[in-house]
């Protein structure tokens, strides 16, 4: 059984922070000077609507059109028209993710294999040469060296997140920070904050607590499926639940920006549960008591459905559950559907390797 350590119930989910900005605005009023007193001049009453209807008629006879009605509040489009362009970014960008990712893996082994004496001669020369005591870079290098292929591969995704929190703080970006790293279908800016809200928390409890989770399980996750292929289910499945959060949003009208890395992360979450279900989960602030991955996952799932049909607003429970939905499909269907089908791309990618320039021999790996 393996023990893994992390916020089980409730990860934070998506702020929804407040982007309205208030400007106090002063109107610059000039005292009048001339030595003649101005006449105050007498407020008029309101016109009832009976006359309103009268002077409209008077104005219509002497050909002069009347004054038009004030207009109203803009509000936002519930129109699902809106949504074919997120659509088509969704199912672009996961394609384009996986097909990445296959081809990053290509390029992976090969360059393992290239450098396979490379290394051995590194390690000769190791040998002979005189080592660096108290060295910075050495103690650096040596708790790199002690991560797994989880945590390093997790490592950037969490510095890339530490950097956005940073930017929230710049009070000069605070505008492109709302445009583009908030995700709101009513919005200008539809497709690119899809992905860079992923990364975007507000609050330090909230980023804290997601790099936690993802940390916690990045072992486990990297383990079963490889770095290449994560990184694509980590970012497909941020996109992916952004995409169902907008749907939610413009079917019942409530829209509002929406951040975090929380469906990103309830894909991974989902994918380690449903792989191994009966692997044995704690809560962080009371290890005593454990229960299975399997169970954890019901019980986050209910929770997140019970919150979008009861319309819960402090969180994104439609980001949660399409993450958590689309990393136990990835699991059950679309590891057979998609990464096992990549083969004729990294063919193509070979053959077009093997033509380029620097290509020895027959291009064999």
């Amino acid at each position: 059984m393996m023990a893994v350590r992390a916020s089980a119930f409730r990860w934070v989910s998506e702020d929804i922070i407040n982007t309205h900005y208030l400007a106090n605005r002063f109107t610059l009023r000039t005292q009048q000077r001339c030595g003649f007193r101005k006449v105050v001049k007498k407020a008029e009453p309101k016109k009832g609507a009976a006359e309103e209807a009268e002077q409209n008629e008077i104005l219509h006879k002497k050909g002069v059109a009347p004054a038009p009605d004030p207009p109203a509040p803009h509000a936002p489009s519930r129109s699902f028209g809106r949504l074919v362009k997120p659509f088509v970014f969704t199912v672009g960008f996961t394609g384009c993710s996986f097909g990445g990712a296959a081809i990053w893996q290509y390029e992976s082994l090969k360059s393992r294999v290239q450098s396979y004496f490379d290394d051995v001669k590194t390690d000769w020369l190791k040998k002979i040469r005189p080592q660096k005591q108290g060295d910075l870079r050495k103690q650096v290098n040596q708790w790199w060296n002690s991560l797994s292929d989880g945590q390093k591969t997790v490592t950037g995704i969490i510095a890339a997140n530490a950097l956005v929190f940073c930017c929230w703080r710049v009070p000069s970006l605070q505008r492109t920070m709302v445009k583009y790293f908030t995700s709101n279908p009513s919005s200008k800016a539809l497709c690119w904050p899809m992905l860079l809200s992923i990364f975007s928390h507000y609050s330090l409890f909230h980023v804290a607590a997601n790099m936690y989770v993802l940390w916690s399980f990045s072992s486990s996750i990297v383990n079963m499926m490889g770095k290449e292929q994560f990184v694509a289910l980590y970012l497909s499945a941020g996109v992916v639940s952004t995409f169902v959060s907008y749907v939610c949003k413009t079917a019942t009208g409530r829209f509002g920006p929406s951040l975090g890395a929380s469906g990103a992360i309830m894909a991974v979450l989902a994918a380690v549960c449903t792989k191994m279900p009966e692997a044995k989960l704690a809560i962080i602030f009371l290890p005593m008591y454990t229960f299975t991955a399997g169970s954890a996952l019901k019980a986050i799932v209910a929770l997140d459905t019970a919150g979008l049909i009861l319309g819960w607003r402090f969180f994104d429970h439609a980001a949660h559950l399409g993450g958590a939905l689309f990393g136990i499909w990835y699991i059950v269907y679309g590891h057979e559907l998609i990464w096992k089908n990549r083969e004729p791309l990294v063919k193509m990618w070979h053959d077009f390797r093997s033509r380029g320039p620097g290509a020895g021999g027959n291009g064999s790996i």
